[in-house]
């Protein structure tokens, strides 16, 4: 297992532990599985409500940021990525959200044939271990004996039913399951939590393989690159401990390293752009300009409202209330410590003509920010962004060394319809706090104000707040053959380069709605079918719902 296996997977996150688990299922294949990052049992991890520390923490994030956004005043923004088991899916904000059907209608229509939604739809059902919240809620859509388990979240504080009315009194859609037929609308959240606890990637796929199978491995290193021969992907290097070490695989090489880490892992492995690699002296394998290129992301707001009533989360905001919440969630894995407080949100369309929703709402009953900063006093907020943004950005090397860092650019907003999207994103969240059911809660406007209202306010608001979603994705498309762009073919295959692919959010040829963990999982389980050789598992021809007013409103 040293130094010869079958397959070399790179990366333990959100696809890299499901292709790891598919393919050792196959007793003859041996499989290592090679992660910079060590363990996730920390309680920090594993506790669903303490999800903004591990994000923030270099142990298990790698700390990048982007360079300065030209569009948003030369500011720096965050780009957390996990470094750790379970990669992002142990430091995510555990938010499950397949996207919508027309998202993966459009990957088929731009050349990642065989990945329509009534192609992954199957894939999906097959991840999943769904439990609704409600008895009546149709479960024919849903997945209920996969691996991941997935729970709908079952929301007790009082803001959580008046934002769910509020959208209702908006004359908005409800919608029972967003990742069922119905994603437009509100909605309670899906959450991958099981038992109180953080249910990532590697706790569904990758222990258990570990744990009851003897022809998988775990490594610890870095990779730097990928060891290419006569244009085959033979094996990679890696570095631990300060030393070098070289593992080879007989049958295939699989990046699963991150949107951001496996275009650079490819770049200096001599597989990108030849006028970008010959800056560094790179030796191009393999000319490939788009690796690297077509980086999208989500963008958010936070629009933050006082509350008149004492119950927001505010109330536990104090050493007392966090000690003995942490005392319950260790004792009994209950209590505010078992949810990530993301229990509601909506789908929306930001106006009539467009045909499925393109703006995503989380609510929280607290007005605070991901890096734990805290508005003054009991509050509520939505974090609100478009979702189909037009400004692409890209991955690049600053120099040879494969232990720097990348450069990250992701030329937010670089497009007029971006600000514009946003400006209709507040003025929505606006009309929702301004309904009947928040009026026993609703106080005074925090952020952006209530005196921000002009196009020229809004957008000074937004250049100066707005922040990542953490959705970082597309960075090694997949497409066509004879796509210029295209880094992956339909079977996340690299063009030019035998025995090696990409499998992780890397390969999504446009960004899906909403949070991206779930639709990188399916690309591990639907990828995982082509390495091993076997036919995809059959569509499911179904009619997802559509909004029949959508031409002429967007209620």
């Amino acid at each position: 297992m040293k130094d010869n296996v079958d397959f070399i997977i790179v990366g333990s996150g959100s696809a890299g532990s499901v292709v790891a688990s598919r393919l050792s299922e196959n007793s003859e294949n041996k499989v290592a599985v090679i992660e910079v990052g060590g363990s996730d049992m920390s309680p920090l991890i594993q506790m669903p409500a303490a999800l903004s520390y591990p994000m923030n923490m270099r142990k298990y994030d790698w700390g990048y940021k982007s360079e300065p956004e030209e569009h948003l005043g030369g500011r720096r923004l965050a780009t957390p990525r996990g470094k750790v088991l379970g990669g992002s899916s142990s430091i995510n904000g555990m938010i499950y959200v397949r996207g919508h059907p027309k998202d993966f209608d459009g990957w088929n229509k731009l050349g990642a044939h065989g990945w329509s939604y009534s192609d992954v739809l199957p894939y999906f059902k097959r991840l999943e271990s769904w439990s609704p919240s409600g008895g009546s809620v149709d479960k024919s859509w849903r997945g209920t004996s996969g691996p991941l388990k997935v729970q709908q979240a079952d929301p007790e504080n009082p803001l959580f039913k008046a934002f769910l009315e509020a959208g209702k009194e908006a004359g908005f859609e409800l919608s029972e399951d967003y990742n069922g037929e119905k994603q437009e609308g509100f909605s309670v959240f899906d959450q991958t939590i099981f038992s109180g606890e953080r249910f990532s990637a590697a706790k569904a796929y990758l222990k258990p393989a570990l744990r009851s199978r003897g022809n998988i491995k775990l490594l610890h290193g870095q990779v730097t690159r990928v060891i290419i021969e006569k244009g085959i992907a033979k094996g990679v290097e890696y570095v631990k401990a300060g030393r070098k070490h070289i593992i080879w695989a007989s049958q295939e090489v699989i990046l699963s390293a991150s949107s951001i880490n496996s275009p650079f892992i490819l770049m200096h492995s001599g597989v990108g752009p030849t006028d970008h690699l010959s800056k560094f002296g790179i030796e191009t394998v393999c000319d490939l300009p788009g690796v690297g290129s077509n980086l999208q992301d989500h963008l958010e707001l936070y629009i933050q409202q006082e509350c008149k009533k004492p119950i927001s989360l505010y109330k536990y905001w104090n050493p007392f209330s966090k000690a003995l919440i942490g005392i319950k969630w260790l004792i009994f894995r209950t209590g505010i410590g078992a949810s990530n407080q993301f229990e509601a949100g909506a789908f929306l369309r930001s106006a009539a003509g467009v045909p499925y929703p393109d703006i995503q709402f989380h609510f929280l009953p607290i007005a605070i920010r991901y890096d734990g900063s805290l508005a003054k006093g009991h509050g509520f907020q939505v974090h609100v962004g478009p979702m189909r943004s037009k400004s692409r950005g890209t991955v690049r090397l600053k120099n040879s060394d494969p232990l720097s860092t990348p450069e990250i650019k992701f030329n937010y907003m670089s497009h007029e319809s971006d600000w514009e999207d946003f400006r209709k994103s507040i003025r929505l969240v606006r009309e929702i706090f301004s309904q009947k059911a928040f009026d026993p809660y609703r106080g005074e406007e925090v952020q952006p104000g209530a005196n921000v209202t002009s196009d020229k306010a809004l957008n000074n608001f937004i250049k100066e707040n707005v922040e990542s979603a953490y959705h970082p994705c597309g960075t090694c498309k997949m497409g066509k053959t004879n796509d210029p762009m295209a880094v992956v073919d339909s079977e996340c295959r690299v063009l030019g380069v035998g025995n090696l692919r990409v499998v992780d959010s890397s390969i999504f040829p446009t960004i899906t709605n909403g949070n991206i963990n779930a639709p990188t999982i399916m690309v591990g389980e639907k990828a995982s079918d082509h390495i091993l050789g076997k036919n995809p598992l059959p569509k499911l021809n179904v009619l997802p719902w559509e909004n029949k007013r959508w031409k002429k409103s967007n209620k």
